[in-house]
């Protein structure tokens, strides 16, 4: 089969390496390359970079719609669009030109976390399970009919990044399932969503990565899960801010004010919230890297006795 694939971080590596197995990508679309890190250097998607070493031709439209993109895509007589964290929104005239339709690799059991951040967002609402559903693209937000998926339990201590390499894959192995039965003959058939338990995904801002002690625990423990490597949950912990890279919830019966610290040793700095007590095991100081709590602890001296 002629193959174009669109997509554009690491998530989506895994699947182009299981769409040039045993078919022709033709052509890889991906963002276009923009700056990133502390240098600010123009930075190359990791599937572009995936795409140069074998040898794929790569474009980066700024946008898909207009005639120009359509005659782009239509010139590479794609039989199937793989599209898998592309970025950018396909019109319904692109979805129609490859003979057999857009296939997406989304991150989640559809229909629930619909989205830009399912992985993190499951997370985060404390769900068991997830998993990765393979489905037909059509002009709605992930609203298309599931042709393949497989479930994944999410474990009580897995963060994003953790849950992310599983998922993508899985999504690759899914996807790769998919190819097979069309090489088969044998197409999946479509399944169509239900209307019943839709929640969305909404993307990540590093403004909600701040901790509220006045939260309960539990949920601030399942946050710092979900968001890392990033954003990267913060908080203000005895005067000074902190990333936290590390947390779990204990049960702590106390009147302390969310926020005031209730103890601290090799285990951890218990902090009071307004359910419980959430236990900082890894830390990030400002300009550092991450430590244990009894390292930071160490480094903080009086000054943390002082001010907690």
């Amino acid at each position: 089969m002629r193959i174009v694939f669109a997509g554009t971080p690491d998530f989506a590596v895994p699947s182009l390496r299981a769409a040039a197995q045993r078919n022709e990508v033709v052509a890889v679309y991906t963002q276009p390359d923009r700056p990133a890190g502390r240098g600010r250097e123009v930075q190359l998607s990791p599937v572009k970079r995936e795409a140069l070493v074998r040898g794929i031709p790569v474009l980066q439209p700024e946008s898909l719609k207009g005639a120009l993109a359509g005659d782009a895509l239509r010139a590479l007589q794609p039989d199937l669009l793989v599209v898998v964290a592309y970025g950018l929104i396909l019109p319904k005239a692109i979805l129609a030109i490859p003979r057999l339709g857009g296939w997406n690799v989304h991150a989640s059991l559809l229909p629930r976390w619909r989205g830009a951040a399912p992985i993190q967002r499951a997370i985060e609402a404390g769900d068991d399970e997830t998993g990765v559903c393979l489905m037909q693209m059509e002009a709605g937000l992930d609203t298309g009919p599931v042709l393949l998926s497989q479930r994944l339990a999410i474990g009580p201590e897995q963060t994003g990044g953790q849950l992310h390499d599983r998922l993508a894959a899985l999504g690759a192995q899914t996807l790769a399932d998919g190819l097979g039965l069309l090489r088969a003959g044998m197409r999946p058939v479509p399944q169509p969503q239900s209307d019943i338990g839709v929640t969305y995904a909404r993307k990540l801002d590093k403004a909600e990565a701040r901790l509220d002690w006045t939260q309960p625990a539990a949920q601030l423990a399942r946050k710092v899960r979900a968001f890392n490597p990033w954003p990267m949950a913060d908080a203000l912990l005895a005067g000074e801010r902190v990333r936290v890279h590390g947390a779990i919830a204990i049960d702590a019966a106390t009147a302390a004010a969310p926020g005031r610290v209730l103890a601290a040793g090799r285990d951890g700095i218990d902090v009071a919230c307004g359910e419980g007590a959430l236990r900082l095991r890894v830390l990030q100081r400002e300009g550092g890297r991450a430590i244990t709590a009894a390292d930071y602890l160490n480094a903080r001296g009086a000054q943390f006795v002082d001010a907690g």
